[in-house]
């Protein structure tokens, strides 16, 4: 494959090393446009560098790959997004392919299943590895009210239990949402009161469970 000025792909990791190597791996076939360290800065870039295909990791500071993916897609539909992330949860495949998501394979996928994927959403089509293609069929299959009886979380809710979670303080997640210590005060006790949290250290596991960020 030649290096097409059309495919144009953005990288996004928060481990510097990972991020080295994709780089290496996709640049003589595709065009590398940047790399992002964290979720808000992959919205930025996703922006400001229009690729179009997104290659990114789910468990990411600040904001995860799942939410950023989500906002990136309301303001550029078109874009292609494959996650590759260590995480097997099929409930999390389902979820990216909701939000957007065109791909999904694992960190311990072989490097030629990357090269397939990016191909295969170039194309218009969607591609999941096998590695978890049948736990995914039967997570699709299960119950849909047993889904539907599980709490959602608003945005804003998930973006500051994120942070909350990665240790953030009050203040500082608000700094960074642009919004008063009060109102992540709030959203962080509702949270609490409707899933029967008590303790932060549950707070953190919920956060863990939901794939916001990662062990």
């Amino acid at each position: 494959m030649m290096k097409n000025s059309l495919n144009r792909v953005l990288l996004a990791d928060d481990h510097a090393m990972l991020l080295d190597a994709f780089r290496k791996l996709l640049e003589p076939h595709f065009e590398v446009v940047g790399t992002a360290k964290d979720g808000r800065e992959l919205v930025k870039l996703a922006s400001k560098l229009k690729p179009d295909v997104i290659v990114t990791d789910i468990s990411m500071p600040l904001l995860n790959g799942l939410d950023a993916a989500a906002k990136i897609k309301k303001l550029q539909p078109d874009i292609k997004l494959v996650f590759v992330t260590v995480n097997e949860d099929p409930d999390l495949v389902a979820e990216s392919f909701r939000i957007g998501g065109n791909g999904y394979l694992l960190k311990s996928s072989a490097a030629s299943e990357l090269f397939k994927a990016i191909e295969v959403v170039i194309g218009g089509g969607k591609y999941v590895t096998p590695l978890i293609t049948g736990a995914m069929i039967g997570s699709l299959l299960r119950d849909p009210t047993e889904r539907s009886q599980q709490h959602v979380l608003t945005t804003r809710q998930r973006e500051i239990l994120q942070l909350l979670a990665e240790g953030k303080t009050m203040k500082e997640a608000a700094n960074i949402l642009c919004v008063t210590s009060r109102t992540v005060a709030f959203h962080k006790y509702r949270i609490m009161e409707d899933l029967g949290i008590k303790t932060n250290s549950e707070l953190i596991h919920y956060a863990i469970k939901q794939g916001l960020i990662s062990i």
